[in-house]
């Protein structure tokens, strides 16, 4: 009888390296780590936390990860900025996939599965899904609700969904090691929105950025409307920066809140000054000026019966206050980031 032909052996999984910059997130990073550890994945995998200098604890709680689970490393990251961590910890990766993780996101136990087979059946470099926002008070709900609708961040598809395809950049994301190596890593002298721009360096090379809406990463906003201003003005203020350096690369969406900004800041002076005018026996047609910050009132609350009245009392009247806390400090600092500030003032408040 002929030979029967052998069944093809089956291709070993492939191994992963989870990446993840950390720096004073104490109260985050232990779910964060199991979530990455309790993964249903057959593969070899590595976890490679990439620690700047904290004094909230986080020092501690990652070493004590570490003792317990041989996968878990822990890296100095002397700089202490996310770009430089993510870096710190792909050169040390010693695996082809690279899954990059941060401290306030936890992982649902199909993720890695599913990203790796996207990446294999797509060809793709890099490959994301939906940035899942899950708030636990009133206020990180309204936060979480902003997030992830389109009056909030932008309507981007890893905010609010969209059909899987080709994209500008996803959240987090899961790459080739080789893809990455073959842009160059992150820029480090970007501090926020370094996704963004190695994504363009990837596609700018050939490569190809994949969203899938069957990844879902949970994601634990900002617990203060102090924490989310100070976030989204750091976050606005580096995306016009980008804008800046890469005029032709950005969209639409990203001028709507520096837009508002400077109309809601030049309606409330054309507005006093027409208060000026009316108590000095003038005209006041400056008063008309009011129109614009009274129209973005009205928008706020429009948009709050829109989307958070369901939510319940407490959250929808955060949603009061969250929204235009994300729009103004945002759109704020997009403005002084484009006007080449970046750095003098990220210097001086220390981020």
């Amino acid at each position: 009888m002929p030979d029967q032909p052998h069944p093809a052996e089956p291709s070993p999984p492939i191994g992963v390296s989870y990446v993840m910059p950390v720096l004073n997130d104490a109260s985050h990073v232990r779910a964060a780590v199991e979530s990455i550890l309790a993964q249903e994945y057959d593969g070899p995998v590595e976890v490679l936390i990439a620690l700047g200098p904290s004094i909230d604890g986080t020092n501690e709680l990652v070493a004590d990860l570490a003792s317990r689970d041989a996968r878990v490393h822990v890296l100095e990251n002397e700089v202490g900025s996310t770009p430089a961590g993510l870096n710190i910890g792909i050169r040390a990766a010693v695996h082809p996939v690279v899954v990059r993780v941060d401290s306030h996101s936890m992982l649902p136990v199909d993720y890695t599965r599913l990203a790796v087979e996207t990446l294999v059946r797509t060809g793709a470099d890099n490959v994301g899904g939906i940035m899942d926002a899950r708030g636990e008070t009133p206020f990180e709900r309204a936060v979480a609700l902003a997030y992830t609708t389109p009056v909030g961040l932008g309507g981007s598809a890893f905010h609010v969904g969209g059909h899987e395809g080709p994209v500008e950049t996803v959240y987090l994301g899961v790459f080739r090691r080789s893809a990455l190596e073959r842009v160059g890593l992150f820029d480090e002298t970007i501090k926020r929105g370094q996704d963004w721009e190695l994504n363009r360096r990837l596609r700018q090379t050939g490569g190809t950025v994949w969203f899938t809406p069957e990844l879902a990463v949970t994601y634990r906003p900002r617990s203060s409307l102090e924490r989310l201003a100070r976030q989204m003005f750091s976050t606005g203020l580096w995306r016009g920066e980008l804008a800046r350096r890469f005029p032709t690369a950005n969209g639409l969406r990203y001028f709507v809140p520096p837009a508002m900004v400077v109309g809601v800041l030049l309606g409330l002076i054309l507005g006093v000054v027409g208060i000026v005018q009316a108590m000095t026996g003038q005209a006041p047609w400056l008063l008309v000026g009011f129109v614009v910050p009274l129209v973005y009132v009205l928008f706020v609350v429009v948009a709050t019966l829109a989307y958070a009245r369901r939510s319940g009392a407490a959250t929808a009247a955060w949603f009061l206050a969250v929204l235009p806390c994300i729009h103004v400090a945002w759109g704020a600092g997009f403005v002084l980031g484009y006007l080449s500030l970046t750095t003098n003032i990220a210097t001086h408040t220390g981020r």
